[in-house]
């Protein structure tokens, strides 16, 4: 539909408009009309008697009616010399109506009048009262019937309306051109450079130049452009990223096959009686047992596509009981160094999935106990967990060494952010993804020589 375009808006709007202003100048236009066709006829009347005044007053009455008839009056009063003379008169057709002083009208009484004479009946009479022209006495009143008035009155209307019309239909179609030109031909240049765009993103070619004459749409043109171009790198390193990403899936899968082979000679070489290689077999293990764990947990990164989270209700101290016995259960080289506190109350509930957030509060108190038992000092680690008012708050504490700077600058980030010596940076990256599912978040508070404090909100839910 054509109204619906912004064109066919702003062609409507503009007659709108300009009629709404053309309305705003008639009623004052009607007003000034009739008081011009009254004091019209007061000068008619005042000529009128100006020519019986000349003749003595001796004219027959054909002669007198004929000039009441030229001055569109009844008859004529004229005050002179502190007398008030009945000049000209003729039979009046009905009763007086109403009587308006032309000497000093106000504004708002003009336009009241016009708008009462357009709509006055037939037969009404009224009386006029005006000053005489060049001072030719004191006073002029006259008695005229309104239907000439209003006739002529809307006659002037209809023009004025006609041509307030017409210059609306002309405006109108001047804007309409103007805005075709330079708003909305821009417009769909910019929207046929997008589905362009849209069909070959890695097309350098369908990117906009921006030469729109309009300030605020070259800007928005500038800013499509510089999005095209953005997003047209990010998708060349996309593609390259993924081209990497496989080719590292199969060096890391075959990488993997030769460790494990390598794994098993190693296992054999650690029977051998010398001394020399029995010590340097232990390191030889632990470095291929890290190399194949890398290979490992970048095939499952790799192809980790996380199942959105089956959301239950269920207590949350039980898990939190379970994960400290599988870590106390698992640190078998120092027995006792790590001391785990539990506040949790027994009557808190979450709406989660309990596989994932098991994952989740597991790999962080699995990695503060690494990092506490790598300083072979003594140190605790509490997990707490308390309500807010819309979310469920639960914190991972330990006492250890802090996290290196290389680790808090890219603490989320996969293969950049490991926690600890030697690991590969996946399991917050994976555990931050995991919360998010939830539509909570995972936060690092504070790290330190005091201790490291991680805090997980999940939103309650219904």
């Amino acid at each position: 539909m054509f109204f619906r375009t912004l064109s066919g808006r702003f062609l409507l709007l503009t007659m709108v408009f300009v009629l709404l202003a053309e309305v705003m100048i008639f009623v004052p236009s009607i007003a000034r009309f009739r008081e011009d066709y009254l004091l019209s006829r007061l000068e008619r009347a005042q000529i009128a008697s100006l020519a019986l005044l000349a003749s003595d007053g001796v004219i027959n009455d054909k002669l007198a009616e004929e000039l009441l008839l030229t001055a569109g009056v009844h008859n004529v009063v004229l005050r002179r010399d502190e007398r008030r003379e009945l000049v000209l008169s003729s039979p009046i057709p009905g009763p007086l109506t109403g009587t308006y002083d032309l000497r000093d009208p106000s504004l708002f009484a003009q336009m009241r009048d016009g708008l009462q004479a357009m709509f006055s009946e037939d037969g009404t009479v009224i009386r006029v009262i005006g000053d005489p022209v060049q001072e030719a006495g004191l006073l002029l009143e006259v008695t005229m019937s309104t239907a000439p008035l209003r006739d002529s009155l809307w006659t002037y209307a209809g023009r004025i309306l006609w041509l307030s019309f017409v210059i609306s239909l002309a405006t109108a179609a001047l804007l309409f051109l103007s805005v075709q030109r330079l708003i909305v031909m821009p417009i769909r240049r910019v929207v046929a450079s997008m589905a362009a765009y849209a069909k070959a993103p890695e097309d350098a070619h369908s990117i906009i130049a921006p030469t729109a004459r309009v300030t605020e749409l070259r800007e928005a043109e500038e800013a499509l452009q510089h999005l095209q171009e953005d997003v047209t790198q990010a998708l060349r390193q996309k593609e390259r990223l993924a081209q990497l990403g496989g080719a590292v899936a199969r060096i890391s899968h075959d990488l993997r096959n030769i460790l494990s082979t390598a794994t098993l000679v190693t296992d054999r070489i650690e029977s051998s009686s010398d001394p020399a290689v029995t010590r340097a077999v232990p390191k030889l293990l632990n470095s291929l047992n890290r190399a194949v764990n890398l290979c490992e947990s970048t095939l499952a990164f790799g192809k980790a596509e996380e199942p959105p989270p089956r959301l239950t209700k269920f207590a949350l101290r039980p898990m939190v009981d379970e994960i400290i016995e599988t870590e106390q259960e698992t640190e078998t080289s120092a027995p006792g160094l790590v001391e785990f506190l539990i506040d949790v109350p027994a009557t808190m509930m979450l709406r989660a999935d309990p596989e994932q957030m098991f994952r989740v509060l597991s790999n962080l108190t699995r990695n503060a106990r690494q990092a506490l038992v790598a300083t072979g000092q003594p140190g605790s680690i509490e997990i707490s967990a308390y309500e807010e008012d819309n979310d469920s708050v639960i914190r991972v504490i330990d006492t250890g060494p802090g996290l290196p700077q290389r680790a808090r600058d890219n603490l989320f980030a996969a293969f950049q952010g490991g926690a600890r010596k030697g690991g590969i940076g996946l399991g917050l990256v994976i555990s931050a993804e995991l919360v998010r599912g939830h539509g909570g978040r995972l936060e690092l508070v504070r790290t330190g020589e005091e201790g490291t404090e991680f805090r997980i909100w999940l939103p309650h839910g219904d």
